[in-house]
């Protein structure tokens, strides 16, 4: 019989962080216990205790984790662009337990919905910038540059629940969608509403 590799304290903290969005991603913080984290990583409730002091400070290190990781992928909230929905696609698809942890559960949970609320508040201001040329009237505006942060991240989650369909194209699809909202505002803005 094969013994399991002993992992080093870097690589043990990484593999609970992992387990641990896998669980949380299914219910969230208060659905989940630490047993159905230690479940998860396949170890005791005193090996996750050796790295954190409590479920919330476990829950918040995921949290942290994939902000810095979203971070990295989009660069960051300060230079957001257009292309950053291709890397925002791409980071759901390579970490979709972290995804959804973030956006879904956090952004529903008000003790940890900072952390989710950072990204909504830099892509509602990336969108009003580039709105700016499209939309002349500040309340359309300010209505679409709220409406596709939504738009992008709820069709990304629902991208995963349907198990990544055409992931080549889903970037493509969901500016798509995002456009086809941009000009349907723009259309109630005019006067004859064509």
């Amino acid at each position: 019989m094969t013994r399991p590799k002993l992992l080093n304290r870097p690589e043990r903290r990484r593999a609970l962080l992992a387990a641990a969005a896998r669980a949380f991603a299914r219910g969230g913080f208060a659905a989940t216990s630490l047993a159905e984290v230690a479940a998860e990583a396949g170890v005791s409730r005193v090996l996750i205790y050796r790295h954190f002091d409590s479920k919330e400070q476990l829950y918040r290190t995921v949290l942290e984790q994939t902000r810095d990781d979203l971070m990295r992928a989009t660069g960051g909230p300060d230079k957001l662009e257009p292309s950053s929905l291709t890397a925002l696609v791409e980071f759901a698809r390579q970490h979709p337990d972290e995804f959804q942890l973030f956006f879904r559960h956090a952004g529903r949970e008000p003790d940890f919905r900072a952390h989710a609320d950072w990204l909504r508040v830099a892509m509602t201001e990336t969108t009003q910038q580039y709105l700016r040329e499209v939309l002349a009237d500040h309340r359309l505006r300010a209505w679409a540059s709220e409406l596709v942060p939504s738009v992008v991240i709820e069709a990304i989650l629902a991208w995963i629940e349907a198990g990544f369909p055409q992931h080549d194209r889903a970037a493509d699809t969901i500016a798509a969608v995002i456009s086809g909202v941009i000009e349907a505002i723009g259309q109630a803005g005019r006067p004859d509403g064509s």
